[in-house]
């Protein structure tokens, strides 16, 4: 029986596609490479941003880091609160949390983000720890971010009784990596495809849903 629920972030809690694309855009141009459409640019949604400019952009390292430094430039003064909290999900972490579940956030994001956003949209409360990467190393995985929320938790010892939500593989594979199941909402930035690949234990496709998945 689950005791506690990690959620991501990113495509999970808060949709958070505008301020992470524009920033991605401003960063590339910056770069010399045009970014006109900001559709293409979701896939910076989720993934470690590093590894993102690498694949996207066929960055090397040395660059891909600039382009981070550029894109945090952005993110920092505005990206970050160009953003909302998806329908019913508030609701729904007041319900968990009434029903004596333990939650956390594990996400890839910096933690220096993650708490700011968190904050501002008054989420805080309903988490017992709010645990995301570092800004320059060495955590910078998701495997290694939800191992700190195991380990702050007490939970390391007792993985079958946690389970992680999110909305990309990353999320499925990092939880799967550190021993515990996930449950992936459809509703964020992963295809149905995608997600489907990576064989959460069960996809849903609202916050409504997921709450009904803990029943």
């Amino acid at each position: 029986m689950y005791k506690a629920i990690f959620f991501d972030l990113d495509g999970t809690l808060t949709e958070s596609g505008e301020g992470i694309t524009k920033s991605v855009q401003y960063a590339l141009e910056k770069l010399g490479v045009s970014a006109l459409e900001l559709e293409p640019l979701k896939v910076f949604v989720g993934p470690p941003l590093l590894e993102q400019f690498m694949k996207y952009a066929g960055f090397d390292k040395e660059t891909a880091e600039k382009a981070v430094e550029y894109y945090r430039e952005r993110y920092s003064d505005k990206g970050m609160f160009e953003n909302t909290v998806y329908p019913g999900v508030e609701e729904a972490l007041k319900e968990l949390k009434m029903r004596g579940y333990r939650l956390a956030v594990a996400s890839a994001k910096p933690t220096y983000y993650v708490t700011q956003i968190m904050d501002h949209f008054n989420l805080t409360r309903y988490f017992e720890v709010i645990a995301g990467t570092d800004l320059h190393g060495p955590k910078v995985t998701k495997s290694q971010v939800i191992e700190e929320a195991l380990e702050r938790m007490n939970l390391s010892d007792h993985r079958d009784q946690v389970i992680m939500v999110g909305d990309r593989e990353h999320d499925v594979l990092g939880a799967r990596k550190c021993g515990i199941e996930c449950v992936a909402v459809s509703y964020g930035y992963g295809s149905r495809e995608e997600l489907e690949k990576a064989q959460p234990i069960q996809i849903v496709a609202s916050a409504e849903e997921l709450l009904n998945f803990f029943d």
